[in-house]
């Protein structure tokens, strides 16, 4: 009985879920997490070889996945990952927009190509995910979009400010985003971590900047990738989340509470 009443709050049989950035370490975890969840998960990114493993390492998990390359950096690409992604699957009812990259140059020394590449990519393929996904939920009846923001969204931390102003911008599209599309049953949340072992952090973290985010995160530690998909799952849930839209929930070990 227990587990029946989670399934209905938390299952997701029968839905398809598309990962943008799902080769990644926390992408690829919220894939793990959904996949778990019932929903057939489209693993979506540019490196063939990890998407391909991801899609093993699901489908080893007694999971559903399928892996399509995408280029987050152009909309044609985006467009094509919906077209895909509908020609295999159908309806696609959820969307996880965790594609993501970092500059890690003292502000005095970032060159302009390494601040546009950042914005175009956090923010400008965040946007494009919720348009052209959120087109299709809305001509097919609704769906859930989980933006990936930042802890550093409002928390200033030393060279990341490129990264710092796109999560930032993530939150406030997010919310924006969340009242255009309410009426149409399109939920648009933002989950946004705190300190986590990805591929931006470890440009940014020497020994100096480690103990200093340990001495400032009250848990005293970084995250686990798997600590990210219960709130995931609550986001993205019909059920479990069907009343929340234009949130921002950080997964942080209590950063955000310190430095308030």
């Amino acid at each position: 009985m227990p587990n029946d009443y989670l399934n209905k709050l938390f299952g997701m049989q029968g839905q398809s879920c598309v990962v943008i950035g799902g080769t990644g370490v926390l992408g690829g975890a919220l894939c793990d997490g959904v996949a778990q969840a019932g929903a057939t998960v489209v693993v979506a990114g540019s490196s063939v070889d990890r998407g391909l493993a991801r899609v093993k390492q699901i489908e080893g998990l007694g999971g559903k996945a399928i892996f399509l390359p995408v280029d987050v950096s152009s909309r044609a690409s985006m467009e094509n990952l919906l077209n895909a992604a509908i020609s295999q699957l159908g309806r696609i009812e959820m969307l996880i927009n965790c594609a993501g990259v970092n500059a890690a140059s003292p502000y005095l020394e970032i060159k302009d190509e390494d601040w546009e590449r950042v914005i175009d990519v956090n923010l400008r393929g965040t946007h494009w995910g919720c348009q052209i996904f959120g087109r299709h939920m809305v001509e097919s009846g609704g769906g859930s979009i989980l933006n990936v923001g930042s802890v550093t969204a409002h928390l200033p931390l030393s060279r990341v400010f490129a990264y710092s102003a796109s999560k930032a911008a993530v939150v406030n599209l997010t919310q924006n985003v969340a009242r255009e599309l309410a009426p149409h049953h399109v939920r648009v949340n933002a989950l946004c971590p705190g300190f986590f072992p990805a591929e931006q952090n470890r440009k940014i973290l020497d020994a100096q900047r480690t103990a200093t985010i340990m001495s400032q995160t009250p848990m005293q530690r970084f995250g686990e990738p798997e600590e990210l998909i219960g709130a995931t799952l609550l986001l993205l849930s019909d059920k479990a989340g069907s009343f929340i839209t234009g949130a921002a929930y950080y997964v942080d070990g209590g950063f955000t509470a310190m430095r308030l």
